[in-house]
């Protein structure tokens, strides 16, 4: 649709458009057929508006708490638009931001095979890359409704195990290829710029590996409204105004907002993991069994 019908980066909003109601169609066509989702729905009840009010509390923070970090990263590529080299930076910024998310579709994928295979049927990147979270979200709340602040502890540390790993081998498989990933793309002598940035990007992706474990974390824990302030603090105190500073006023160009992203998952980072570090999961486990026997609905009322 970009090329053969003219329509440029119209056509690639169609397709991207036209692709997201395939996998409504898909997901409802799954449900619909699948034995496995039988059970899953058993029709309209006023049982489902049942402390909804709790609910609300937690799905918007959380709404704003992942928000705030994407609307960051778009907001530093139409920053870049100002740049002395617009079409350059601009497209630079935008190659080196999706390998982050290519890089743990793959390993989300795999967790999906396991967990969720309707997963699959979306052809948005962003659902993939969040699934690992999302699981280890839903593991942590299940442990501590249940009261088992030991296991809570375990698959945090797990997890932050696996990504590190992870995140440690694609940091290193980055900076051998860092000559050649922008070829992938294009030809032009320019993709050059992408190299020069690869150490950079590649220096934060452990960070940004561990962040995104934490904020997995924070969800689970009902944190959200904490983790919202925090990527608040880091991307719009930190990463927009720092990387402005030093493209603009020191006139490192997209090096510099980079710069501002790499501080602030640091920034990120550190202050997520200082509250994970200082939690006390028995107490984070009392309260989370309190939350869900409270939320109980009465045999009666049920009846």
């Amino acid at each position: 649709m970009v090329f053969k019908s003219g329509l440029g980066s119209k056509g690639a909003a169609l397709a991207n458009a036209i692709s997201y109601w395939i996998s409504v169609l898909l997901l409802a066509l799954y449900i619909r057929i699948s034995p496995s989702c039988k059970n899953t729905w058993t029709g309209f009840s006023k049982e489902a508006l049942h402390d909804v009010p709790k609910f609300l509390k937690l799905a918007f923070p959380s709404a704003i708490m992942v928000c705030l970090e994407i609307w960051s990263f778009e907001t530093m590529v139409l920053i870049a638009g100002l740049l002395p080299d617009p079409e350059l930076e601009t497209s630079v910024l935008s190659v080196r931001l999706q390998p982050q998310h290519k890089y743990l579709v793959l390993h989300d994928s795999l967790w999906a095979r396991q967990c969720n295979k309707a997963a699959f049927f979306s052809p948005d990147l962003f659902p993939k890359l969040c699934l690992f979270f999302l699981f280890l979200s839903v593991r942590v709340s299940n442990e501590l409704g249940a009261g088992r602040p030991r296991a809570t502890r375990l698959a945090v540390w797990v997890a932050m195990f696996m990504v590190a790993t992870e995140s440690i081998l694609v940091t290193i498989v980055k900076i051998l290829g860092r000559k050649v990933w922008g070829y992938c793309y294009s030809r032009d002598e320019r993709v050059n710029y992408v190299g020069e940035m690869m150490l950079l990007v590649a220096s934060m992706h452990l960070a940004d590996g561990i962040q995104a474990v934490l904020n997995g974390i924070a969800r689970g824990c009902g944190w959200q409204k904490i983790g919202a302030i925090v990527n608040f603090g880091a991307y719009y105190l930190i990463d927009i105004p720092f990387g402005i500073l030093l493209a603009f006023v020191y006139h490192i160009g997209g090096k510099g907002l980079w710069t501002g992203i790499a501080v602030a998952v640091y920034t990120q980072m550190l202050v997520l993991l200082i509250i994970t570090v200082l939690t006390n999961w028995v107490k984070e486990a009392k309260k989370a069994s309190a939350r869900v026997f409270d939320s109980m609905i009465p045999i009666e009322a049920s009846q």
